[in-house]
């Protein structure tokens, strides 16, 4: 049998491999300890780190930078011409010609339109006619006026005489007398002829209807043709308007009405226009509201030039009654503000006076973090422009080394989103402005993440 032979029949060897755990009891408890105590090293070195330098990631925050700041009462408004009149018609009648279009621009005493003047023609040529068959009667009237004044002169030359009794005389006087009276009458008719006249002919020239103003023909009411009706109210024919100058007419809610004042600066923004701003001056409250659905608003009206028409009638307007504003001043948003002395503010004083509360226990950090949710519901609903009345407040600044630090500030202008700093804070500086929320999958990867456990 050779070596091949041999080496195949031969069993086979083992070979035993070297374990690294120790067999011993007392050996194992001092490997265990050992990792357990490199473990708790590393976690506290983390925890010492987060706690120093990362306390800030638990908040967003915010940067204090210049800027401008406007304090403003808004509202709704419409844009109405400021000098503009409703040309009608004093008289009945079809509307015969129209000369005018919208858009057009007239000038004062221009031709608008016509309306039939058949009916008004033929009454002033009859009162006409009736003047003169009235003057004639006068003229005939006078002349025997002249003739009874002969007459009774004549019967009292020969009464002095006694050349003629005194009925004679005396039916002289009498047709005397009744010529002057019927002279009298006859003046009194033309008189009243020519009245007549005069509204005839009056009527006669509304017929035609004048440009009352210089403007643009903005509206037309009536087309040609149409039978307008005069007895109980004036048909409007066109609107004529003059647009180099508008009027904003706006209304204000009974809460914001007490912040408006005339002469007040305000400007606002159109629809499709909303980069460009008019300005102008608050020219009047209307003392009455309007009721709008048990809403009350009141009127406030200002005016602004228009040279080159770009405003248009009934055009939308989004207005802003500015109160109070500030220029190149240090803004911080208004959710970094917190009430001086309120719970909240006390509360991030003593977190940050003392960074070891971070280890408190879950259940109370739960209760605290209700707490601030349940003051910040109650505040959420109070205008912050009242709620910081008193010019000051507290923030929570960010520093360098990632510790959060609550500073008293006094406050300026402020709006319902920013606020000024006047003085406690400088530009640049980070500002707490909310709670910042981990991320719910982040949470669930942690949870999820398997757990290295030693070998015993």
């Amino acid at each position: 049998m050779d070596r091949t032979e041999e080496s195949r029949l031969a069993p086979p060897v083992r070979v035993k491999r070297r374990r690294f755990v120790p067999r011993g009891r007392t050996a194992r408890i001092a490997l265990v300890s050992g990792a357990l105590l490199l473990a708790s090293g590393g976690g506290y070195t983390a925890w010492t780190a987060w706690s120093s330098n990362g306390e800030a990631a638990r908040y967003t925050t915010a940067v204090a930078q210049r800027g401008d700041l406007e304090d403003t009462v808004t509202a709704t408004g419409m844009l109405q011409p400021r000098d503009y009149v409703d040309v009608g018609t004093q008289v009945s009648g079809q509307l015969k010609k129209l000369h005018v279009e919208i858009g057009q621009t007239v000038k004062a005493g221009q031709l608008l339109a016509e309306v039939d003047s058949t009916v008004y023609l033929s009454r002033v040529d009859a009162n006409r006619a009736q003047l003169r068959t009235q003057q004639a009667q006068l003229a005939d009237r006078e002349a025997q006026l002249a003739l009874a004044e002969q007459q009774f002169q004549r019967q009292a030359n020969l009464m002095r005489e006694n050349a003629t009794t005194a009925d004679a005389l005396q039916s002289a006087e009498a047709a005397l007398k009744s010529a002057k009276a019927q002279i009298g009458v006859l003046n009194a008719q033309i008189e009243q002829t020519r009245s007549t006249l005069r509204g005839d002919e009056a009527n006669l020239n509304y017929t035609k209807i004048y440009a009352p103003m210089s403007g643009t023909v903005v509206s037309q009411s009536a087309k040609q043709g149409q039978t307008l009706n005069a007895n109980q109210q004036a048909p409007v024919v066109v609107r004529i308007a003059d647009l180099s100058t508008m009027t904003v007419q706006s209304q204000v809610s009974e809460a914001d009405v007490s912040k408006l004042r005339v002469g007040q600066d305000v400007y606002f923004t159109t629809l499709g226009s909303e980069s460009k701003r008019w300005y102008a001056k608050l020219r009047q409250i209307n003392p009455t509201p309007e009721v709008l659905n048990n809403v009350v608003l009141y009127n406030a009206l200002f005016d602004v030039a228009n040279p080159d028409h770009a405003l248009m009638t009934q055009m939308t307007a989004q207005v802003f009654f500015i109160v109070a504003q500030a220029k190149d001043a240090v803004l911080v948003p208004v959710s970094a503000l917190r009430p001086v002395g309120s719970a909240s503010a006390s509360g991030e004083r003593r977190r940050a006076a003392a960074p070891e509360a971070k280890a408190a226990p879950a259940d109370a950090q739960g209760g605290a973090a209700k707490g601030g949710a349940r003051a910040r519901g109650a505040d959420s609903g109070v205008d912050p422009r009242t709620r910081f009345a008193n010019g000051r407040a507290m923030v929570r600044v960010v520093k360098s080394d990632g510790s959060v630090e609550a500073r008293e500030v006094r406050i300026g202008v402020m709006s319902r989103v920013s606020a000024q700093i006047v003085s406690g804070l400088e530009p640049g500086e980070q500002v707490v402005s909310g709670q910042a929320q981990p991320a719910p999958v982040a949470r669930a990867k942690a949870n999820d993440a398997p757990r290295m456990q030693p070998r015993i």
